[in-house]
């Protein structure tokens, strides 16, 4: 068969042929009387080995190897090309989501695309520095979009560039509860710790209601900073993950304070202080735990509270009794 009937049925260029020819790849078995090139059955079948072999990604210099070396090992073959196509998509997912993002930011010019092209690989740097400048300075700039901000909190280990860009995102002015409650189900304990954090400073709404669900998360870091968050604003439903705080000892002196504001005159109050007593009085609360559930009470106004401090005073625990006490004097001051 001749060299353009072999272009016409293969798909395969004549020119490519000849080029594959050059290299050694495919070579014609014979040359007619004229002088024409002239392809074998064999010599077509090596030439769709060729181009399957190209389909899987392999150089024309691999393609010799494999069908000339006796010894060429394929499952070597094979897990190299696995291993650069994972590489390629991940350089290209990066180079996608990075387009997604500076089109997001609805550019006006060039000058927009640059600046956001500068602070994203900012936030991407090596340095802290450069990372805290990034996130900054991205505070005053519509140009990132807020799944990087958010990307970057998620992900930053250093303290200081962490606070940054939590400020960063709160002053974005962006809807960022959403894709920041996305963190909390993460597999990382320090990556949800990072997300409550970050929705404890957003503003708005849809962030109390994030950390309300975050209540309920089985992960008592998240628990504990979304109750504290939650009681300064005086959402009651905090009231429990709070008690549970100062039971454990966990950031107890703020939970505490936590009550406290919460604890206005009245039911609330009431509800507090019942909440306090009943641990108090469980046969699973040691000690240390009862002598904390009784400063707490402190903080706590009303009827029920003082009662609760009454009965406390003669507690058989020497130190809950005098701490019940030294409380109960400082009440009757006011």
């Amino acid at each position: 068969m001749l060299i353009g009937e072999v272009a016409r049925r293969s798909g395969v260029s004549a020119r490519m042929l000849r080029h594959y020819e050059s290299l050694g790849l495919v070579r014609p078995s014979g040359r007619t009387g004229s002088g024409y090139r002239e392809y074998s059955r064999e010599d077509i079948r090596r030439i769709f080995h060729v181009e399957s072999l190209r389909s899987l990604g392999l150089s024309l210099r691999e393609i010799g190897r494999a069908l000339d070396e006796p010894g060429f090992a394929p499952s070597a073959l094979v897990d190299d090309l696995v291993r650069r196509t994972r590489e390629r998509i991940a350089a290209e997912t990066e180079l996608l989501t990075r387009l997604l993002r500076i089109d997001a930011a609805g550019p006006a010019g060039w000058e927009d695309v640059l600046q956001a092209v500068a602070l994203l690989q900012a936030l991407g740097s090596q340095s802290p520095d450069a990372r805290q400048r990034a996130a900054l300075s991205s505070a005053h700039e519509a140009t990132v979009p807020v799944d990087a901000l958010v990307e970057a909190v998620l992900s930053e280990t250093d303290t200081n560039v962490a606070g940054a860009l939590r400020w960063a995102l709160a002053r974005s002015g962006a809807d960022a509860a959403a894709p920041l409650a996305e963190g909390l189900d993460s597999p990382v304990a320090a990556v949800r710790e990072r997300a409550v954090r970050a929705l404890t400073e957003l503003p708005g709404g849809e962030a109390t209601a994030q950390l309300r669900h975050a209540l309920a998360s089985p992960d008592a870091v998240v628990r504990g900073h979304a109750a504290l968050a939650l009681g300064t604003q005086g959402v009651v439903d905090a009231v429990p993950t709070l008690i549970d705080m100062i039971v454990a000892g966990r950031n107890d002196t703020d939970a505490a304070d936590a009550l406290s504001v919460l604890a206005g005159e009245g039911a609330t109050a009431d509800r507090i202080a019942t909440g306090l007593v009943g641990r108090l009085a469980h046969d699973g609360t040691g000690a240390p735990a009862r002598g904390r559930l009784t400063q707490a009470l402190a903080g706590v106004p009303g009827a029920r509270a003082s009662s609760a401090l009454a009965e406390l005073s003669r507690d058989e625990d020497r130190a809950v009794a005098l701490t019940a006490t030294y409380l109960l004097g400082l009440r009757e001051e006011r």
